[in-house]
């Protein structure tokens, strides 16, 4: 079973989760009352929206993980999983993204949210950076972080 697969499984068995189509038409999507959070686009990327609060909030944590790509100005990441820590990563940023739907809409989110696929999906930007190996702690969020060395 891929990383996804079990991730997908274990979502779908959350109470404020539910199985639905994603608006982009590519993958499979989980959806809470207010909005899409998660799509499922491969056996290895699912893009999660966090609203652009989330991100704000929580973008240097965020930018250090490197199973998690951003996306200038948009409201949804990527999260990559490649390890079995990169779930427990996408299961915190999946409370994280109920959370920041249930606080409601704020005015800089007010534009459509359309995830890193499909069409009119904004560019995506990353790749070269350098992982130091393990598991790293900062601010609560746990993944593979990139490395300050070159």
């Amino acid at each position: 079973m891929t990383l996804a697969l079990r991730a997908m499984d274990r979502l779908a068995n959350w109470a404020d989760l539910s199985e639905a189509a994603p608006s982009c038409g590519t993958g499979r999507a989980l959806r809470s009352p207010q909005a899409e959070i998660a799509h499922f686009h491969t056996d290895r990327d699912v893009d999660l929206h966090l609203t652009t609060w989330a991100i704000r909030r929580f973008e240097q944590d965020l930018g250090s993980a490197t199973a998690v790509r951003l996306v200038p100005g948009a409201q949804w990441v990527t999260v990559r999983l490649e390890v079995d820590t990169d779930i427990d990563l996408l299961m915190t940023l999946v409370s994280l993204a109920l959370r920041a739907h249930q606080r409601g809409p704020v005015p800089r989110d007010a534009a459509p949210a359309r995830c890193t696929a499909g069409p009119g999906a904004p560019v995506r930007h990353g790749g070269g950076v350098p992982v130091q190996s393990g598991a790293a702690d900062r601010g609560g969020l746990r993944g593979r972080t990139r490395s300050r060395h070159p």
